[in-house]
């Protein structure tokens, strides 16, 4: 397994190296964002581990641009200062992973090997169907240029629909995955707020996607976008 590291602390850098490669790893380091990126663009890496705080392009920047054009890599993050704040922003800026500096390295091998049986999956930070944007991170969603205006449980249920985008979705599981297990209400309340999401993300823009399976449920479906666009 092949693992870049981006490290800008030379002691600390080193020791990494030394460490993976006595696990087995071929270990790669960039002692700046600038490096990192390259070396990442350029080559084919199993996973990375990049320090949120180096020069040049920072961690944060460079695992949302690697994300953006597509590079699924697994990637753990290391931080400095460990707050809530820097954790989550790692997190949705598409690292898959973060550990804090001073951080043990039984636990650094640990976690990269987790991110390594988990392979590269699509993970985007931002949801795309169509011309249908959702940022989870941000709570936003737009329809083409256009941003549109959401209540939390609605964009809870675009967010569910989206990640589930072309299959046919019941009541139960929207229930289960938008609501939760001490729900007692109507099921009806699905139809409700399913016909509410048409009139902000469908109806003023002409179009089509949420669908309707008679005796089945509900579907996201990417046919029935603006130009035929697909999903993405």
């Amino acid at each position: 397994m092949r693992i870049l590291v981006v490290e800008d602390d030379l002691h600390v850098a080193r020791a990494v190296k030394r460490g993976l490669e006595a696990e087995g790893f071929a270990v790669d380091v960039a002692l700046n964002g600038d490096d990192g990126r390259w070396m990442a663009t350029e080559n084919p890496y199993d996973a990375m581990v990049l320090d949120l705080m180096v020069p040049g392009v920072n961690g944060d920047v460079l695992c949302a641009e690697l994300r953006a054009a597509g590079n699924w890599t697994p990637i753990l993050m290391l931080t400095a200062h460990g707050s809530i704040d820097t954790e989550a922003r790692a997190l949705d800026n598409g690292a898959d992973d973060f550990l804090a500096k001073p951080f043990s390295y039984v636990v650094l091998v640990a976690r990269l090997r987790a991110l390594l049986r988990r392979g590269q999956q699509k993970r985007p930070a931002v949801l795309k169907v169509g011309d249908l944007k959702l940022d989870p991170a941000t709570h936003r969603v737009w329809r083409g240029d256009q941003e549109v205006s959401l209540t939390a449980r609605q964009f809870s249920l675009l967010e569910f629909m989206m990640r589930r985008a072309g299959d046919v979705l019941s009541k139960a599981e929207i229930l289960e995955h938008v609501w939760d297990f001490t729900f007692e209400g109507d099921p009806n309340i699905v139809e409700v707020y399913v016909r509410q999401l048409r009139k902000r993300i469908d109806e003023p823009f002409g179009c089509q996607s949420l669908q309707t399976v008679r005796l089945a449920g509900y579907r996201l479906d990417p046919v029935h976008m603006p130009n035929g666009q697909k999903t993405t």
